[in-house]
């Protein structure tokens, strides 16, 4: 198989993550912006979590910029599937965004919070594969 099938491939797949992601943010600000109560499993946890100050950046909700991150992780993906090479770079560069972001946010909810979200890990669990699809994929050149 090609460099260039492998790379197609890649970005395909890092595509479907980032919209598993993109709904998984979408509805914590859904929720969060209606006044909704999110649906946890009776987990106390994850409303800890999600009703926290650092649940929000200047009042807007994390799960905003998540749904602002994951839409462009998407785009990039989709044009890097194309064969846009800066797609690939700014696929890159977001997704290093969205890792450091993430090894934050699991830090405070280990350390600061003593508390886990399940939406906030399965977008970590998400961001750690999107990181391994970064770093497989071969180079363009």
């Amino acid at each position: 198989m090609t460099a260039s099938r492998i790379r197609i491939i890649f970005y395909t797949v890092a595509a479907v993550i980032a919209l598993a992601g993109l709904a998984d943010a979408t509805y914590l600000m859904v929720q969060f912006l209606t006044g909704e109560t999110v649906v946890c499993g009776g987990s106390a946890d994850c409303f800890r979590v999600l009703g926290s100050a650092y649940a929000r950046v200047g009042g807007i909700p994390i799960a905003a910029f998540g749904v602002l991150a994951y839409f462009s992780v998407f785009s990039f993906a989709t044009f890097a599937t194309f064969g846009y090479q800066r797609a690939g770079k700014f696929f890159a560069l977001t997704v290093w965004a969205m890792f450091a972001v993430t090894l934050w946010l699991l830090f405070v909810q280990a350390f600061v919070l003593h508390a886990f979200c399940r939406y906030c890990l399965f977008s970590a669990a998400l961001v750690f594969i999107l990181a391994a699809v970064v770093v497989l994929t071969p180079s363009s050149r």
